[in-house]
């Protein structure tokens, strides 16, 4: 592979100063640290965080199902449980009355995976059917990355919601659908809509939008200066594009700063001060798995990202929009702008959440997702879900 040119080089370095006021306060955090806890005792810890909880440890049916351009999209399926104890839980959950024929559908955000539901997917498991799918080149899932869409074409927010489609014929091919989306994954909810609107109208009973944006992210700060941000802004494409040229040198440096990476991890995924820790790790071992080629290709799709007008599809079913009231990320800005254009729909912003809402606060997202659950009329009034 050619050697990127000097100029990349030297955009990269000028990024590197711009970037640093991201990683300033995660760094004197660090610094601390260091003073303190010595590397090997931290890797430990690592070690003993990943063993910790069933985080990230739920399966389903597997499927694969090709998407327009031939990529390879992973998706898993947990179905409504038969057994007499588990029809004895739907009836102490939702009343005598069975669940109606439903599928929930969660999709993922940016440098995540499907197990970022892990919460909400164990209070679900086995009462509702759900599809729990990796979007392309993340988790399981396939998918060339610098040229991932039909023709050579970079990715876009529209490809993504063509590769939902693929997984709801595949996965859900008949009856209501319940769609769920987080971040990026919300986004690629609004792409289907505003692809395939008849597909909204004839099957979707209800709709999740967690922590994201229709639009507008250029005016995204992350809770930094606005000069700052925007030298940020002007550099980062190329840079990263630079750095996703010499992705096995990269990884390479990425782990070597992995006490800096948690740290920015950790500011932009949470707010609350008492996170889990092992939560915490779940998280960073998730965006870390994300290799930053992959980071690179779809860094430029947000910034073309506007589908406000899509939402227009949604104003007949039951809609919950939720975020983290200090989401650095999609600010919650960004929700209460969703909500203004669906007046109907529910608004709700979780006290003290970052953007990683529905791991640092599951058990505010599961009751607010049962309930739109009874409100699309997927189950019955009764008690909720489980929430941890």
């Amino acid at each position: 592979m050619a050697e990127p040119s000097g100029s990349s080089w030297r955009r990269a370095g000028l990024a590197g100063a711009a970037i640093g006021v991201l990683a300033a306060g995660a760094a004197a955090g660090v610094a601390v640290e260091r003073l303190t806890v010595g590397r090997s005792v931290r890797q430990k810890a690592r070690l003993a965080l990943d063993a910790t909880g069933p985080y990230g440890g739920l399966r389903g049916t597997p499927g694969r199902v090709l998407a327009d351009d031939g990529t390879v999209l992973y998706y898993e399926v947990d179905e409504v449980e038969a057994d007499a104890s588990s029809a004895g839980r739907r009836r102490r959950l939702f009343g005598r009355k069975q669940p109606a024929p439903v599928t929930v559908v969660f999709s993922h955000g940016y440098c995540l995976n499907q197990d970022s539901w892990h919460f909400q997917r164990a209070a679900l498991r086995g009462l509702v059917r759900t599809v729990h799918w990796d979007q392309r080149s993340h988790g399981r899932s396939g998918g060339g990355v610098s040229q991932a869409g039909p023709d050579g074409v970079p990715v876009s927010i529209d490809l993504l919601g063509r590769d939902l489609k693929a997984v709801l014929d595949a996965a859900a091919p008949e009856g209501p659908l319940v769609l769920v989306g987080h971040s990026m994954g919300g986004m690629t909810v609004m792409a289907l809509a505003e692809q395939y609107p008849e597909l909204i109208r004839d099957r979707v009973v209800g709709v999740a939008l967690v922590g994201t944006s229709a639009g507008k992210l250029g005016e995204v700060t992350y809770g930094l200066p606005l000069a700052g941000v925007n030298a940020v802004r002007r550099v980062l494409p190329g840079v990263l594009r630079a750095l996703g040229s010499q992705a096995e040198l990269v990884e390479r440096g990425r782990r070597a700063t992995a006490d800096l990476f948690a740290g920015l991890i950790k500011k932009y995924s949470f707010a609350s001060k008492d996170v889990d820790p092992a939560v915490a790790r779940f998280a960073e071992r998730m965006i870390e798995s994300t290799p930053i080629d992959v980071v690179a290709a779809f860094y430029p799709a947000f910034a073309e990202h506007d589908k406000a007008a899509a939402l227009a599809a949604f104003r007949e079913p039951p809609v919950l929009a939720l975020a983290g009231d200090n989401d650095l990320v999609t600010p919650s800005s960004h929700t209460e702008a969703i909500a203004a254009l669906l007046p109907d729909a529910e608004l709700v912003i979780v006290p003290d959440a970052g953007h990683l809402v529905m791991l640092e606060h599951p058990e505010a997202v599961t009751d607010r997702l049962a309930d739109l659950l009874v409100r699309a009329g997927a189950v019955p009034a009764g008690e909720t879900f489980r929430t941890r």
